[in-house]
């Protein structure tokens, strides 16, 4: 199945980038957390207890990606989150060390952050881009839980097939940590989740932006 590029009338940086992410630099965000979202935290957080290392697959989907991650690190207790009970619903083959909840992930990070969590790895793989102008306080990085986000540490991987996302990304991390990962440019030889394989096989070009946190 052919996918289409995101489309906007945003060229380059947004003009309120900055702002946006210093004014979240300097406040802690206080919505109140969701009760669904608590509860499912609290599923896995005795089991992170005991794990030796964490990683997380924000945004898992259909959990292709999170199964290729605890693959990747059979020491480690693997957590694939996604809002849809739909999508988690489809996941299939998923190694023993990998557990799924459903959580909005604004709550789920600053949960994470409150109990003192420390990832070894922190997948964000093809997150909603967003690509109106006016949709910047939904991007991640211009979320007010950006900054929670970062506190969790670990190697964080960004995904995108949206140019402006990845590079917005890297310069909200810069203005956050004063440290500025490079956006790089990617081929997909092996996807790890069906929205890689489809953009790939689209032809679309995809972007990396990895951050050392420890």
């Amino acid at each position: 199945m052919s996918s289409r590029l995101p489309v906007s009338s945003q060229q380059g940086l947004h003009p309120r980038l900055e702002r946006t992410v210093l004014r979240h630099c300097r406040s802690s965000w206080q919505q109140p957390i969701r009760q669904h979202s608590r509860q499912a935290f609290d599923q896995v957080a005795s089991l992170a207890e005991h794990a030796p290392a964490l990683v997380l697959d924000a945004g898992c989907g259909v959990a292709e990606s999170t199964a290729h991650l605890a693959r990747q690190h059979p020491d480690a207790l693997v957590i694939g989150i996604d809002k849809s009970s739909h999508r988690l619903a489809r996941a299939r083959d998923l190694p023993d060390n990998a557990c799924l909840v459903r959580a909005e992930l604004g709550d789920f990070w600053r949960l994470a952050r409150q109990a003192g969590w420390r990832l070894r790895e922190h997948a964000l793989y093809y997150p909603n881009p967003w690509p109106k102008a006016t949709h910047l306080l939904r991007r991640w990085h211009g979320h007010p839980v950006f900054p929670a986000m970062l506190a969790l540490g670990g190697r964080l991987e960004l995904r995108s097939n949206f140019e402006v996302y990845a590079l917005e990304f890297a310069r909200a991390v810069e203005l956050t940590l004063s440290m500025r990962p490079e956006v790089v440019s990617f081929q997909a030889v092996d996807p790890i989740s069906p929205f890689e394989r489809k953009y790939a096989l689209s032809g679309h070009p995809l972007y990396r932006v990895i951050v050392n946190l420890d």
